[in-house]
């Protein structure tokens, strides 16, 4: 969970502006308070992407970048758009410190739920994509 003395703490050097202002937040920015947002530890997020540990810590301190397929993946479970994650626009994660009255169990069903639901989307881009390929394989056998 984000720590309010941590935020002010890590306020930007030019002025007052907070570390995660859209003009100077970066994807492992992004990530990490996303991550925190949704109340996960790296250990957590790893472990549903089906990563390591140090792939995950690589990603939030920027000197790793994830993959196409794990970042539609991060959207899913941290409930955030891919674009926010991407470029920082539009509608970013509530970045308040969770009610700690949520239980580990309530918060692991909700990461489930983001995450069945990114998959399913992707399922349904599949279909389509599998669909247009049929229509296209019809057209030329007739």
């Amino acid at each position: 969970m984000i720590d309010q003395d941590i935020l002010e703490a890590n306020a930007g050097a030019a002025g007052n502006e907070p570390w995660f202002s859209p003009d100077n937040s970066t994807l492992g920015d992004r990530l990490a308070g996303a991550r925190e947002a949704a109340g996960m530890s790296r250990a957590d997020l790893a472990r549903r992407l089906g990563v390591k540990v140090s792939t995950v810590a690589k990603w939030e301190d920027d000197t790793a970048e994830p993959r196409a397929n794990r970042l539609q993946m991060l959207s899913g479970i941290l409930g955030v758009s891919l674009v926010w994650i991407l470029t920082a626009q539009g509608e970013a994660p509530d970045m308040t410190p969770q009610d700690d009255t949520l239980s580990t169990d309530l918060r692991s069903v909700l990461a489930e739920l983001r995450q069945v639901h990114s998959e399913l989307r992707q399922g349904v881009e599949r279909v389509s994509v599998l669909e247009k390929r049929l229509k296209r394989i019809l057209e030329q056998a007739a």
